[in-house]
């Protein structure tokens, strides 16, 4: 018998809404805020420019801004990113929010509970072993293999360690792609 897999399944990990971010607010205290709908504040100074995203506490929704540009100079913005900020285009928010230094910068990190989703095919793992597994990752959504391969297989998180073979720690975050083997149960 060959020990090469037999079936290849793509796993995919999407982000279903922004993630929170862990900001705390200088109003209540509290540790989550949220970018809502994601808009951009855009303030002229002569020639140069400050854009900031809005985000907004989840307990007293008192409104925060996170500075993306600070007295950047007019010409040096692409027209196209400019005017992105300017209709608050969703998809620059997302690409704002997601970006390790503005985070860095602004002293946050991003709460992705509840945020992503895990697309598998429906396939039947009792017909062909080893199956292989790659797995995608459309935004940086950090989880851990372990955790992932026994929400995609229905198995819990020991036969997971006993039978996957993955060139990467399973216990350790990561959000990038990776594959992964499940060898047969027996």
């Amino acid at each position: 018998m060959s020990s090469q897999p037999h079936t290849v399944l793509p796993w995919v990990v999407r982000r279903t809404r922004l993630p929170l971010l862990s900001l705390r607010c200088v109003d209540c205290r509290s540790e989550s805020a949220t970018t809502g709908e994601g808009r951009f504040r855009v303030n002229a100074n002569g020639k140069l420019l400050d854009v900031w995203l809005l985000v907004r506490c989840v307990s007293c929704d008192r409104t925060g801004k996170l500075t993306v540009h600070e007295r950047a100079p007019v010409g040096s913005f692409d027209p196209a990113e400019l005017d992105g900020y300017h209709a608050n285009d969703p998809e620059l928010v997302a690409s704002r929010l997601l970006d390790p230094l503005l985070a860095r910068r602004n002293r946050f990190t991003l709460d992705w509970t509840g945020a992503w989703r895990l697309d598998t095919p429906s396939a039947r793992l009792e017909e062909a072993w080893p199956v292989r597994v790659e797995v995608v990752f459309e935004d940086p959504v950090p989880v851990r293999p372990e955790r992932l391969i026994a929400q995609g297989l229905g198995l819990s998180r020991a036969e997971v360690l006993r039978r996957i073979k993955c060139d990467i720690p399973l216990r350790r975050p990561t959000s990038t792609g990776f594959a992964f083997t499940v060898m047969t149960g027996d």
